[in-house]
């Protein structure tokens, strides 16, 4: 209630502030839409004005690049492949070392270490590179972070590696608790390596996760029965043929005739209140999955998930560094230009975890529109949800940052708070759908509607499309906040015509998810394998090439675009679409390496066709 009445409040406050902004703005006095910087009432101009420019920034000073490439005249005193060498080889660090040692880290590959020892080689070998061009060079951006902020990112990964370190210790101990006689084959593979004192197939990240569903059921049935089909046939068995056989193929026909019923099935055999009688007859036959304590499950997640957030962090250094080289975001251009730029790489990274998604990442935890292997972890949906909540709780009271106590609501932030607000409240729609106690609450009502003797717990059963996840709200958001885009007025045609661009191709990816729930409402998974839905290949590609497209829309950028003759929509277009292509060679690389390496510790698995 207090929650509801301060955004009750928050949304007044923004009515009346749009009402006085009206008032003002019916004033001959005041023409400008926003009340500040260069914005007007007409049309978007089609020529760059460079003394109304001047009015409201000031002048764009060198940069390492321009000194670099457009000074011709001490071209020899400059050592612009010294910067690509830093480039090359921090990137070959953060996203190729990291990665691999990361997947390797996983699976408690022998080359883990080596691999992490690579990392940090590529890492001094960058860093020298940089210090022998800022010795070479003269300091062209007063005040620049981005050092700082790598050596922060590299302390953090030292810091996890320095955990992942003293876990050998933590080995040693349990080697000699066993009392078993020192051998140094044995301490290697043990200590070293990790493997002997903990199962191998459970993996360093999700351990104690591994549970049978009915596909891996069939297996267990074909090694059983003496007529087992190839892996690739569906192959029809008499309930009869078995009979004389003895109790273990009677056993066997029994289970495979009830999992192809379950299997043919409409509905959910799974009831509203209660297990299915398939989930306690399969359970018995389940293999026991070893226990694991809660703590050592959330230690190893938070670590695996701290790992994967210094990939992001490399993200956070290309585009930091990027600035720093061109000599942006200076000024009055800062607070656009972080906006547009973080803004931009959070739809740019969403974009390549829903097409990572596509291909099979994060499938153990039912991420990857297939059926969870094993239950108790929040949907993907949720997730997303949570951020976008998040993120609109937070962005709606820093659309104010820069502007002095008593400076009235101008256009812009009204347009703005009001996207963060949509994603406020849209975000906690969307966990509350995602909820199974609030579904339970809002299935109460039906449930009442029975008479005493029909609420049996096995008399009510779920609909096929309780298996999923089908909420529209974070494609909702993203629509709604690429049409909004789509039509934010701007000072010059070309800036339009951008942001037009990035609008439309965050409107696609929505209406492409709509169209995947749609698909998926019709037939709904039931195999623990991704289904790969067309339709999320190609959404991932719209979202990740839109949020590009958001950081090439900042206001500087344009702005040099047109001063060079660079204003061309198809140029900014094919580039951003270019290097979203290349991202998703490196994304189906890295899970396609993880899966490689998963797949050669993993138990041999024979596939059927469901068709």
């Amino acid at each position: 209630m207090r929650l509801s009445s301060y955004a009750l409040g928050v949304l007044s406050a923004l009515v009346v502030s749009a009402l006085a902004d009206v008032v003002v703005l019916s004033t001959p006095s005041l023409s400008r839409r926003d009340g500040d910087h260069h914005m007007s009432h007409g049309p978007p101009l089609l020529e760059l004005n460079e003394t109304e420019l001047t009015l409201h920034h000031q002048p764009i000073p060198e940069s390492y690049y321009t000194i670099d490439f457009d000074d011709l005249e001490h071209a020899s005193e400059r050592y612009p492949g010294l910067m690509f060498l830093h480039a090359t080889a921090m990137a070959l660090a953060w996203f190729v070392m990291l990665p691999a040692g990361i997947a390797m880290r996983s699976v408690n590959h022998a080359w883990h270490k080596m691999v992490m020892i690579a990392f940090y080689g590529l890492i001094v070998v960058g860093l020298a590179f940089s210090t022998a061009y800022r010795k070479l060079t003269p300091n062209m951006y007063e005040g620049q972070v981005h050092g700082k902020q790598g050596y922060t990112w590299i302390l953090f990964a030292l810091i996890l590696t320095t955990i992942d370190f003293l876990n050998i210790f933590r080995r040693v101990y349990l080697f000699f608790r066993n009392g078993q006689k020192f051998d140094f084959r044995s301490f290697w593979s043990s200590v070293i390596l990790d493997k002997g004192i903990s199962s191998s197939f459970e993996g360093a990240e999700y351990a104690g996760l591994v549970s049978e569903e009915p596909e891996e059921m069939d297996v267990t049935m074909e090694m059983v029965s003496p007529t087992s089909p190839p892996p690739h046939k569906h192959v029809h068995y008499d309930d009869n043929a078995l009979a004389d056989d003895g109790p273990t193929a009677q056993w066997a026909n029994d289970v495979r005739r009830h999992h192809r019923d379950y299997s043919q099935s409409a509905a959910s055999e799974t009831t509203l209140f209660g297990r299915s009688h398939f989930e306690e007859e399969s359970s018995i036959n389940r293999r026991p999955a070893k226990k694991v304590p809660l703590s050592r499950r959330i230690g190893t997640g938070v670590f695996a998930t701290l790992e994967r957030v210094l990939v992001f962090g490399g993200l956070m250094q290309v585009l930091s560094g990027i600035v720093v080289y061109t000599g942006g975001c200076r000024e009055n251009y800062l607070n656009g230009c972080l906006a547009h730029i973080i803004k931009g790489a959070i739809f740019w990274c969403y974009g390549l975890v829903s097409f990572a998604r596509y291909l099979g990442a994060f499938a153990e935890l039912g991420w990857a529109w297939n059926r969870a292997p094993a239950a108790g972890y929040p949907s993907a949906e949720f997730v997303e949800s949570l951020v976008i909540f998040i993120y609109g709780i937070t962005n709606t009271w820093m659309e104010r940052w820069g502007a002095r106590p008593g400076d009235p609501f101008t256009t812009k932030q009204i347009q703005h708070i009001g996207i963060a607000v949509m994603f406020w409240f849209a975000g906690l729609l969307g966990m509350a759908i995602e909820s199974k106690t609030v579904r339970q609450w809002l299935a109460s009502s039906t449930i009442s509607a029975l008479n005493p003797s029909q609420r049996d717990q096995e008399a009510v059963a779920e609909p096929p499309t309780y298996i999923a996840s089908f909420n529209p709200f974070p494609a909702l958001v993203v629509g709604v906040t690429g049409a909004a885009m789509a039509a934010h007025a701007q000072t010059y045609l070309f800036q339009v015509q951008i942001h037009q661009l990035w609008g439309n191709l965050l409107l696609a990816w929505s209406v492409l998810r709509c169209l995947t729930y749609f698909f998926l409402w019709l037939g709904v998974p039931r195999s623990m394998l991704p289904s790969r839905p067309p339709t999320e290949a190609l959404g991932s590609f719209f979202l990740a090439c839109g949020g590009l497209a958001f950081i090439f829309s900042t206001e500087e950028l344009t702005i040099a675009a047109m001063r060079r003759g660079r204003d061309d929509v198809m140029m900014f277009l094919n580039v951003a679409v270019a290097i979203t292509c290349f991202a998703l060679c490196w994304t189906i690389a890295v899970v396609g390496f993880k899966g490689y390496l998963k797949s050669r510790i993993a138990p041999p698995v024979a596939y059927h066709s469901s068709a």
